[in-house]
């Protein structure tokens, strides 16, 4: 019973706490696409922003993988500020060696996507890599979903993606042809279930495909393009692929 009422006390001291503010800083989420690389921890300056959890009371050697989203795909909170973004090796061998080193600014009240993206130059131990921000819709529509493209495939021409719904046979366009490290605008669709392509501009062959992809109503999506072009393979890793993460 005492303890209750100092709870209570405790609660009525502090009265209601205001939750409708928006939250401060910048957000940003972290992908490893870049072909045969090693699996990384991301870093802002020299402070760890990912990691892959361990049971064994050591950090874990695996990180996020190739084709991997750090952080289970959810962005992280940092300060607003000049940052050097860094993939660093996770493995015991060149543990903690940064194959990405990318200045970036990151303003508060904004979310950013950093990539590792082409391909992994196993003698330097390099890899390129590049940010982009996730400009989410002011007059968000709950009742449809965005989808946006972001082109991570050093290899490939400018791409367009496009989205047929399996439902209606509708196609669109979900924005213009998209540079390598570039990102389209979000593009707001009919929520449903969509076969996705991408095509280089003036074209109507099909470079890289996905089926049945669910958008659904009051989601934002980024779909992005990963891999390399010259592989023909439908098994392999390193072929050509459209990965689909939800911003939220």
């Amino acid at each position: 019973m005492l303890l209750c009422a100092a709870t209570l006390a405790s609660c009525e001291e502090n009265g209601l706490q205001d939750i409708t503010a928006p939250a401060t800083g910048a957000r940003i989420k972290f992908f490893n696409f870049g072909v045969n690389a090693p699996g990384v921890n991301f870093y802002a300056n020299d402070t760890k922003l990912t990691a892959i959890s361990s049971a064994t009371g050591s950090e874990s050697t695996i990180g996020t993988a190739y084709g991997g989203v750090g952080s289970g795909g959810l962005y992280m909170a940092i300060a607003p500020g000049q940052y050097t973004l860094k993939g660093k090796i996770a493995a015991a061998t060149d543990k903690d060696l940064a194959i990405a080193n990318l200045a970036a600014t990151l303003t508060d009240g904004k979310y950013y996507s950093f990539y590792l993206s082409g391909f992994y130059n196993a003698t330097t131990k390099t890899v390129d890599a590049f940010i982009v921000e996730d400009p989410f819709i002011p007059d968000f529509d709950f009742s449809a979903t965005y989808v946006r493209f972001v082109h991570a495939i050093s290899n490939g021409n400018p791409l367009i993606l496009y989205a047929k719904n399996t439902t209606t046979g509708d196609e669109v366009a979900a924005g213009g042809a998209v540079a390598y490290k570039a990102a389209g605008a979000f593009v707001k669709l009919p929520n449903g279930v969509y076969d996705l392509s991408a095509r280089y501009a003036g074209s109507t062959v099909n470079v890289i495909t996905r089926t049945a992809v669910s958008f659904s109503a009051g989601r934002v999506y980024t779909i992005g393009a990963r891999g390399d072009m010259t592989v023909t393979s439908t098994t392999a890793a390193n072929r050509p692929l459209l990965d689909n993460t939800a911003n939220r």
